[in-house]
């Protein structure tokens, strides 16, 4: 089954691929019938003098209920909450992995004596899943399907989810959207509390210092876990790859896309290795079984960690890997240079080395100069009723060529209307091979991408 992607990009995604428009939500026009100009005035005016005298109560609170439920099930009057900060954790999925971290976070304030609390409002009208999910919460909650859930979204003014806004102490809005700190930080986000702006460039900047510290050891090392394998097995030291520029190659035999990119990434390696020693990869397998592993490594020339090795979590979160293939590349000091090394070598080949910005925006000038002399739009074979139009992408928005080129990036002739795209060598007539596409069990491979599902 040919699969094809034009809106998303060509590897597997995990939770930060839940967040979500809110645009459905009926309730961002609620109570504004009828639409006259004099009834939306009144009713922002409504809305500010209601953000302007804000209260806890006010927020979380109905004219016929003063109180949350605690995973138990018993009531908690909402003047507990006075005097704390309170985070609103609106969220369509009561069990991810944003929620885990939240709970280590949550957790982790609570053990140093914060006055910080969590109040849950969960969009889902399954019973069922509401209760089993919310009993494993350590905090509280909206019942489910009050009607003041609805009420916040308009007040709030949500557009995606995981959002979690924070109250403050006197009951006042601090921050309407903390969720992107802890996605971007993880579980090392507790730092940043109480997120205000003082505390968040404070916080940035000894992340910012953090990163420049950052070492193929530091990576790499963990404890006797200081080596990387051979196909073989033979252990080659992690001190032997300081100073080279290496790619972290998070990949997966069961992934179509993966195994569509790996021809590309070994001809390309092997270009790169010709003219330049100081260059490695790392394989870091996303398998599930050691026959898969085995079989997928044997077609790659490079190195490898272990399966099953425990530095492949700690190296996903740390570069919060959301889809694969991905190759993030750490220069010879040890700062990574980019975490998109797959676009450039689509892009570039092996003339993206050694990965460096300005190297890349060298080549992506020169790219685009070149492009200049392509046609604008063409008739081609494959999709005889409509004109492909050239179009540029970005850098990071892979694509299957639905043709014969297989994956492409940064240019392609598209046909809008069709979800149709041809790379410029196969439109050109330049075009080579045919790839297939299958989905496993669990995953959605679309497009030259795999996501969980």
């Amino acid at each position: 089954m040919r699969s094809r992607s034009t809106h998303t990009s060509q590897r597997c995604r995990g939770w930060l691929s839940h967040s979500l428009t809110l645009n459905a939500f009926s309730a961002s026009t609620r109570g504004a019938s009828p639409f006259t100009l004099e009834r939306i005035n009144e009713l922002k005016e409504q809305e500010k003098a209601a953000k302007d005298n804000q209260t806890i109560h006010s927020v979380l609170g109905t004219h016929t209920r003063d109180y949350l439920i605690s995973n138990t099930g018993d009531k908690v009057p909402i003047s507990e909450l006075e005097g704390k900060y309170v985070a609103l954790f609106f969220t369509v999925r009561p069990i991810d992995e944003f929620t885990a971290v939240l709970t280590k976070i949550y957790e982790k304030l609570k053990e140093v004596g914060e006055k910080f609390e969590v109040v849950a409002v969960y969009f889902n009208n399954d019973e069922s899943v509401f209760s089993e999910s919310f009993a494993s919460m350590p905090w509280l909650a909206i019942p489910r399907g009050d009607k003041v859930c609805d009420k916040l979204v308009r007040y709030f003014e949500l557009r995606t989810l995981p959002t979690l806004v924070l109250i403050g102490p006197d009951g006042k809005t601090l921050n309407n959207n903390i969720a992107d700190v802890i996605e971007e930080h993880c579980f090392e986000a507790w730092e940043a509390f109480p997120f205000s702006a003082e505390k968040l460039e404070s916080f940035t900047e000894k992340s910012k210092a953090k990163e420049a510290s950052q070492t193929l050891g530091s990576l790499l090392v963990k404890d006797d876990l200081n080596f990387v394998i051979q196909k073989e097995g033979a252990k080659v030291p992690v001190s032997e790859l300081v100073g080279k520029t290496v790619i972290l190659y998070f990949s997966a035999k069961w992934c179509p896309p993966c195994r569509d990119f790996l021809p590309t990434l070994v001809k390309e390696y092997s270009k790169i290795k010709e003219k330049h020693s100081d260059f490695e990869i790392i394989f870091i397998s996303i398998d599930r079984d050691q026959s898969s592993y085995d079989e997928f490594f044997s077609d790659m020339p490079w190195l490898a960690l272990p399966l099953g090795d425990e530095r492949k979590e700690s190296l996903m979160k740390k570069f919060k890997i959301l889809e694969i293939p991905s190759l993030i590349v750490v220069g010879p000091s040890g700062v990574t240079l980019t975490k998109d090394a797959r676009s450039h070598l689509l892009a570039h080949g092996a003339d993206a080395f050694p990965f460096t910005e300005e190297t890349l925006q060298e080549l992506g000038k020169k790219l685009d100069g070149e492009a200049k002399a392509w046609p604008e739009k063409v008739k081609h074979e494959l999709h005889e009723r409509h004109e492909l139009a050239l179009a540029r992408r970005d850098t990071a928005d892979t694509y299957s060529c639905d043709g014969y080129e297989g994956l492409g990036s940064s240019w392609s002739y598209r046909c809008e209307r069709c979800d149709f795209n041809l790379h410029p060598k196969c439109a050109l007539g330049k075009g080579k091979g045919e790839a297939t596409d299958e989905s496993p069990a669990g995953y959605a491979c679309e497009g030259g991408v795999c996501r969980k599902a």
